[in-house]
């Protein structure tokens, strides 16, 4: 009688992974170390704040994420009271010693406070700093003048859990858009003091939250890869989006009472030259492009539309404008182009109305920017579209009007214009060894040349640049700088004194700006604060500390198997909302 063969077990199904790449590599996945957007892409999805925005929800909208409901906030704005929800629990990790390790309010409070330890270096400190709660910021300068460890166990009045899962916020001054600060899981995410001591230096690549991905493979400047974080709470897709978005109607209706996250697995690659990480899209190696690279702008979306042969496999877009300004800045305390003396603050303005920022947006941006007219980007409160300045301005006789009355003129007859007092004037501007940097620089190269000032270009990493610059070390630098809150704040923090090595990266430190900022931020939304922000906006103008380029228009791409995707540009965790539909993938891919 001939054996029976047993059934074989069915093949363990191939995990639901969404694969697509940064351009430019992360630092690290420390709440109070990172302030770069890759990093904090990455974080978000790992650590929860208690607060997060809504999806789907147009305009903008918050919502509880771990607490268990809205804060009570106090009529004045200077106390908010937060109930965090029982039964959350953090990844598993060594430093819980084989225990459950469940979320309480106190882990906020030590989160917050590290921000305000001197050790980590927090690039975001300013936005706590800035927002007075009650006692921290006295408690770090106490222990620094005395030079001790800060003390994490000195309770303050500003920052206190009451009990086990109730979080309390006093400050000093009104502050009627905190709640925005508690919606960023990469920055107010709650962290385990057991972790971060048992890792201590290293645990900027230990990240361990309460959130719906953990970290599991970082190869440092090339690929991170999260899985599914098994210990998630249930927490299931149920969005609300407008009427007239029929889109992301279907998608809800589609994905109502799904488990999040929906994928098992995301893999992010570094790929810094637009070519290669164009191509890997095209070709099926990533499932997602994560802004479409400018120069392929005429090829993948010819008026703005999507090509025809993309059409035709699936590929979907999703164009939007991001609350972000492209900006070159001027360092304020260099002595070539910083200071405040009309000689200097002739010089900026110069270089700045030498910059043909249309042709930059035609040929190395392709059309996918409009001319900026102030610091402060679109889809925030406090952006008028309506106004207009000299920031958006292109003379080159203006420049050289300017140039020649302060006695920025060639000296030494070599072609070139020297400094006043008749030494050479030479601008260093650092870059990246990319593609797309290279040629902003050659727009950079010609603009110069023809007011016949020279300039050379420093070349680094975007982590050592940004190293560099915080530190004040750098002459001019250009970078992109995007809201993670829908208000003009995000912006005109780029120009508030104390924010020096933090967000604002020129050291800009003027009184009558400082004074304006400081009044505004405590009024609530209205006329009054519209009209202080537009002080701002033209003192930012009048000194020039930063020279806007463009708000930039992205296009995002995926593959037909992605689904329910879109862009809310104040949700970074977005991961756990997207599916992915593998049999799709095979198929399509197979052909």
């Amino acid at each position: 009688m001939p054996a029976v063969a047993a059934d074989a077990p069915a093949p363990a199904a191939a995990p639901k992974t969404l694969r697509y790449a940064f351009r430019v590599a992360e630092t690290a996945f420390d709440p109070a170390q990172i302030t770069d957007l890759y990093s904090r892409t990455v974080s978000a999805n790992i650590f929860e704040a208690p607060l997060a925005f809504a999806w789907m929800a147009r305009p903008v909208k918050l919502r509880p994420a771990t607490a268990a409901a809205m804060p009570e906030v106090s009529a004045d704005f200077k106390t908010i009271t937060i109930r965090i929800q029982p039964g959350i629990y953090f990844a598993d990790d060594p430093a819980f010693k084989g225990q459950r390790r469940e979320l309480t309010a106190a882990d906020y409070v030590y989160a917050i406070k590290r921000h305000y330890d001197p050790r980590w270096k927090s690039g975001n400190l300013y936005l706590l700093e800035n927002a007075k709660i009650l006692g921290l910021s006295e408690l770090r300068k106490e222990l620094m003048a005395a030079k001790k460890p800060f003390d994490y166990d000195r309770e303050v009045e500003g920052l206190r859990a009451l009990d086990r899962y109730t979080l309390q916020f006093r400050f000093g001054e009104p502050q009627p858009r905190f709640l925005y600060l508690l919606a960023d899981g990469s920055f107010t995410g709650a962290m385990a003091r057991e972790v971060v001591e048992l890792y201590d230096d290293k645990i900027g690549a230990h990240p361990v939250g309460t959130g719906p991905f953990k970290l599991t493979q970082w190869v440092r400047s090339s690929k991170m890869v999260l899985e599914r974080n098994p210990g998630y709470r249930e927490v299931y897709y149920d969005e609300q989006p407008p009427a007239e978005r029929p889109d992301l109607q279907a998608a809800a209706k589609a994905f109502k009472g799904r488990r999040l996250p929906m994928v098992d697995r995301i893999e992010v690659s570094i790929i810094e030259e637009n070519q290669p990480r164009w191509l890997s899209f095209l070709n099926g190696g990533h499932d997602m492009l994560d802004e479409l690279p400018p120069e392929f702008a005429t090829i993948a979306i010819p008026n703005n539309k999507l090509a025809p042969n993309l059409a035709k496999h699936g590929i979907h877009m999703e164009r939007y404008p991001r609350a972000d300004v492209s900006v070159s800045y001027f360092g304020m305390e260099h002595p070539v182009v910083g200071g405040y003396t009309p000689d200097k603050v002739a010089l900026r303005r110069a270089i700045a109305l030498a910059v043909d920022v249309e042709r930059e947006i035609q040929l190395v941006r392709r059309g996918q920017a409009v001319p900026a007219q102030s610091h402060v980007g679109p889809n925030t409160w406090g952006y008028d579209a309506a106004f207009k300045s000299e920031m958006g301005e292109f003379s080159r006789a203006r420049a050289r009007a300017l140039l020649d009355m302060h006695g920025y003129i060639d000296r030494d007859g070599d072609g070139w214009r020297d400094l006043p007092d008749g030494t050479p004037l030479l601008l260093e501007y650092a870059s990246q060894p990319d593609q797309q940097n290279r040629q902003l620089n050659e727009q950079w190269k010609k603009n110069m040349d023809a007011i016949g000032i020279r300039i050379e270009f420093k070349l680094a990493k975007w982590p050592e640049q940004l190293k560099a610059s915080r530190a004040g070390k750098l002459m001019m630098w250009g970078v992109g700088w995007s809201a993670t809150v829908p208000d003009a704040d995000a912006f005109l923090e780029l120009g508030y004194g104390p924010n020096k090595g933090q967000a604002n990266h020129a050291r800009f430190d003027l009184p009558d700006y400082n004074r304006l900022h400081q009044q505004q931020r405590v009024l609530p939304d209205g006329d009054e604060r519209r009209a202080l922000i537009d002080e701002q906006k033209k003192l930012m103008v009048a000194y020039m500390p930063y020279k806007v380029h463009v708000h930039r228009i992205f296009t995002d791409m995926t593959h037909p198997w992605v689904k329910g995707y879109h862009r809310n540009i104040f949700v970074r965790d977005f991961w756990k909302y997207v599916d992915v539909d593998m049999d799709e993938m095979k198929k399509r891919t197979a052909k």
